[in-house]
């Protein structure tokens, strides 16, 4: 790929660019003071500030309100197809040297890549690599990509080769690439949803492997793009505390935390999710695992069913809450944070008196301190103390990038839980 030819300045207001100046790498239009000469969205553009000091170089989109997302913070860099490689290769060097697990020390990078951390996780997390707006998860050896800004479009397809290559050299040859680009934000941008293969047609029924447990994902249909894989190290922590445990998970999805559990020889598993593909993938991945006897899955939904266990006096040694988002805008938090309460309220009512309990929230307007918060009323209104044990986020294949605070939105807590003195 060629140096894209840049005709395009925008300048800040004086005053404006906090965001930036700190870290991150969206410009917003109301930041914007004056934008000079012709182009087309989704162009790359110089960003100056008010005085005229260089900030970089970004692409610019007059649908968004996110009217310039950062390429790079330097103003003399071409953006071409050695800038492309270097992102690509910094972003896998990265995983390869923190996505390992202490199951793994010592493990050559062939098993690692075959069974272990690097067989499932996302290499490339938009923002927090520095190619905003797109996602790239490698499933074994499938590639699944989400593009949501339209800038990068014209870059999604030279980087998924470059990443190809790249790879190649690791021993990973990827047998195909499918786009989830179906997300609602593509809508925000001017563009249209997308799910499709990117070169040929493969089977998207993959099977990967995950903290010792063996799941099929389809990357076709399946939630974001195929799996939860944020969730990785949080899983894993709760193997240690489940063994011997009679163990409940909420919104089991495909039955990950509660496999887990399984796999950590738990005396007893049960997951309840409400939808029944979900379930019915869990149910599978339990017998691909050989855990069917021990891990149960059922359709239920989680709001009404936990006050029905409450009702019959069920009691667990360790209850999971791993709920989907309640809010996805700063406007809807107030009725998240009461979504939060009751669930949580819920979930520790049936815990056992000195058993644990584990709960979290994958929404970025629903703060630390707001979440915290939340689960002290819970605690409050049941009687329960509860003992920190850990605070958690995502794994680190999904960075946080400091100064861009929607880049961390993932918060775990796993607790004991005794009742009130």
């Amino acid at each position: 790929m060629d140096s894209v030819k840049i005709e395009t300045k925008v300048t800040l207001k004086k005053g404006e660019g906090r965001t930036l100046k700190a870290g991150g790498q969206w410009i917003f239009d109301n930041e914007i003071d004056t934008i000079k000469g012709r182009f087309e969205n989704g162009a790359l553009v110089f960003v100056e500030d008010f005085d005229g000091y260089p900030l970089g170089k970004g692409f610019i989109n007059q649908n968004s309100k996110i009217r310039v997302r950062m390429l790079t913070r330097k103003a003399d860099v071409e953006i071409d197809d050695e800038f492309l490689k270097m992102r690509v290769e910094n972003a896998w060097e990265y995983r390869k040297t923190v996505m390992s697990n202490p199951l793994e020390t010592g493990c050559s990078l062939e098993k690692r890549l075959a069974e272990g951390d690097l067989n499932a996780c996302r290499i490339i997390f938009g923002e927090a690599d520095f190619l905003p707006g797109l996602t790239i998860d490698k499933y074994n050896d499938v590639l699944v990509v989400e593009c949501l800004a339209l800038g990068m479009e014209q870059f999604k397809i030279r980087i998924v080769d470059i990443l190809k290559d790249i790879l190649a050299k690791d021993g990973v040859l990827i047998r195909g690439v499918y786009e989830r680009s179906d997300a609602n934000e593509r809508t925000k941008e001017g563009l249209s949803k997308v799910k499709a293969f990117i070169g040929e047609e493969f089977d998207t029924n993959v099977e990967i492997v995950e903290n010792g447990v063996k799941y099929l994902v389809d990357v076709a249909n399946g939630q974001k793009t195929g799996f939860f894989l944020d969730q990785k190290y949080n899983r894993l922590a709760m193997q240690r505390i489940c063994k011997g445990k009679k163990v409940l998970d909420c919104f089991t999805h495909m039955g990950t935390f509660a496999l887990n559990a399984g796999l950590a020889q738990a005396l007893s598993v049960e997951g309840l999710d409400i939808s029944e593909f979900a379930v019915n993938q869990a149910n599978e991945n339990a017998k691909r695992n050989g855990l069917e006897e021990t891990v149960k899955f059922r359709v239920a939904n989680v709001l009404d069913e936990l006050p029905k266990l409450n009702e019959k006096g069920e009691k667990y040694d360790v209850v999971i809450l791993d709920p989907p988002a309640f809010t996805k805008s700063r406007e809807a938090t107030k009725n998240a944070i009461k979504g939060y309460r009751e669930i949580n309220m819920k979930g520790l009512r049936l815990v056992k008196d000195g058993g644990y309990f584990a709960s979290c929230s994958c929404s970025h307007f629903m703060t630390t301190e707001l979440l915290e918060k939340t689960i002290k009323e819970a605690a409050l209104v049941t009687h329960k103390r509860l003992k920190q044990i850990e605070f958690r986020t995502q794994s680190p294949d999904h960075p946080i990038l400091w100064g861009k605070d929607e880049s961390l939105y993932l918060k775990f807590y796993i607790f004991q839980v005794s009742e009130e003195m």
